[in-house]
């Protein structure tokens, strides 16, 4: 085998690996329609905070 073809095969089998290493999102994440009666979903921060009243 060439150089070339060994190069090119250990990066097709590295790929998945390296494309899944940011997370393949299969954690529990919280959305709006989780958060209780009075709060709403933070963006920035991710999880349910108190409503503004104005």
């Amino acid at each position: 085998m060439s150089f070339k073809t060994i190069v090119s095969a250990a990066v097709l089998t590295l790929a998945p690996t390296l494309a899944l290493a940011d997370g393949c999102g299969w954690e529990k994440r919280i959305n709006a329609s989780q958060c209780p009666e009075g709060q709403v979903m933070d963006s920035a921060s991710g999880s349910c905070v108190n409503q503004a009243t104005s």
